[in-house]
């Protein structure tokens, strides 16, 4: 059997932000941001958007495994996808765990999904991203606090007797050293909420946070990106014997619109179809690469081979071609 993306959907909350006029905003292309309700957890989203792709009761007892990427689960245990599952109401034979990853997590779940279905463990896999990153920004840290949009995706992943692979070409990458450029400092095991004291900071340019925030060091994660992600491109072309002709469409993590147009430049992208969309989401870490799959695919015609990359917190980073052949448009 070989994998293939057959469907996506994503969902957003209802509460919209919209960022200020100001040179920032128009740096990132970012105009405005949904937002997460106090009471509304990324599970709660996750269910949303996997309720719209799994519309009848035959497609959810399909599923035999479910994968769960967030940085925001309901609690540090059980893992969220077992709540998933059964709120969704999957068979019990139906595998489920969480994996913590943000901007990159989209590619590694699809890179778990087909191993999983490649090998013959599972036939129908459902990828669900979901993060409310809005719960760890402290709303007068201006440095990152436009950036961030909260959403959920819900992908199926399904098997086929096909020769070739509808996911092809995997390259993945981690740099550990840099795990401190992207952060929420206390609240697990290593800075515990009831020991670790609160600490407050104003930066030189009056963005306010504590020790319980997420902190970016903006400059050092575009480093970062402008670093791998050339290579990373390259590599996936040598991979999979692909030239750049070859491929459809391109799309990268949706960050802001200054990184993805110097991204395009630098991969040498300027005469190809390059997705460039973050005005309506901001930047909704593992969710941004399958809402720009699910909007391309509405607005365009005849895609085949798409490439699908995401970086960022970790440091980590990953991209791979998918064969969209198989999606069926909802």
């Amino acid at each position: 059997m070989k994998a293939y993306v057959t469907g996506i959907e994503y969902v957003l909350p209802e509460r919209v932000v919209y960022n200020s006029e100001s040179r920032l905003t128009k740096k990132t292309g970012i105009i405005k941001r949904h937002i997460a309700a106090e009471n509304e957890t990324a599970s709660d989203l996750a269910y949303k958007a996997a309720e719209k792709l799994l519309k009848d009761e035959a497609k959810k007892q399909s599923i035999d495994f479910l994968l769960f990427c967030t940085q925001s689960p309901d609690h540090y245990l059980p893992t969220t996808a077992c709540i998933l599952q059964d709120r969704l109401g999957l068979p019990r034979n139906c595998g489920a765990f969480d994996y913590n990853l943000g901007c990159s997590g989209y590619i590694y779940g699809l890179s778990i999904a087909k191993g999983l279905i490649e090998s013959g463990q599972a036939q129908n896999v459902l990828l669900l991203t979901a993060e409310t990153y809005s719960k760890y920004i402290d709303p007068q840290d201006h440095s990152v606090e436009p950036l961030f949009g909260d959403a959920a995706t819900a992908t199926s992943i399904a098997g086929f007797a096909d020769a070739e692979s509808g996911l092809d070409g995997f390259v993945l990458g981690t740099d550990g050293s840099g795990y401190d450029k992207l952060i929420v400092p206390v609240g697990g095991s290593r800075q515990p909420h009831a020991v670790t004291p609160l600490q407050e900071e104003t930066d030189e340019f009056g963005n306010h946070r504590t020790n319980r925030n997420l902190y970016m060091n903006g400059a050092a994660i575009s480093d970062f990106a402008l670093d791998v992600v050339p290579q990373t491109v390259e590599n996936i072309l040598k991979k999979t014997g692909s030239t750049k002709e070859d491929i459809d469409y391109y799309v990268f993590h949706q960050a802001n619109k200054f990184i993805l147009k110097f991204l395009q430049m630098k991969c040498d992208l300027g005469m190809y179809p390059y997705w460039n969309d973050v005005k309506e989401y901001g930047n909704t870490v593992s969710c941004s690469v399958p809402i720009a799959l699910a909007d391309m695919m509405k607005a365009s015609t005849n895609i085949g081979k798409v490439m699908a990359l995401g970086f960022g917190v970790g440091l980590s980073w990953g991209g791979c071609i998918i064969d969209m052949k198989r999606y069926e448009q909802s």
